[in-house]
């Protein structure tokens, strides 16, 4: 089921955000994703508008939206391929016209499976935080 995040969430959405972080940004330090466990609970979720994905048991992914850019879009390493992060994505579709994201350019599965889900490349920065180069992807609704 997809709802809106609520804050009993908070520990399990900050679980899934850092053990995914780590996961598929392998190409950084996990020490960086360990040293903003606290911005991302005090400030960017608090932020943004956060949508989760849940079973009967427990909350599997999410993803948060600042305006029209796509934040996050995290599911939990364990129940990654199960179609999670498409549903969510789906649904932020179904609330916005147009969205942004900004990917690693290392990070060649979430580069794919935006563009499966009809993101196109838009330019090549630079992550001023990380110093690593990333990928800005926009999607536009053709509706």
């Amino acid at each position: 089921m997809v709802r809106t995040f609520e804050p009993q969430d908070m520990e399990r959405v900050l679980d899934i955000w850092l053990r995914a972080s780590i996961k598929a940004h392998d190409f950084i330090d996990a020490s960086y994703w360990q040293s903003n466990v606290v911005a991302m609970r005090e400030l960017y979720i608090p932020a943004s508008q956060t949508i989760v994905i849940e079973d009967k048991s427990a909350v599997q992914g999410f993803c948060s939206l600042l305006d029209n850019q796509l934040a996050a879009l995290f599911v939990d390493p364990d129940q990654q391929g199960r179609g999670l992060g498409r549903q969510l994505l789906e649904h932020v579709k179904s609330l916005r016209t147009e969205l942004s994201l900004a990917v690693y350019k290392e990070n060649s599965r979430s580069i794919a499976f935006y563009q499966s889900q009809g993101f196109t490349v838009i330019k090549e920065q630079i992550d001023p935080q990380t110093g690593h180069a990333e990928y800005l992807m926009s999607y536009k609704s053709h509706l």
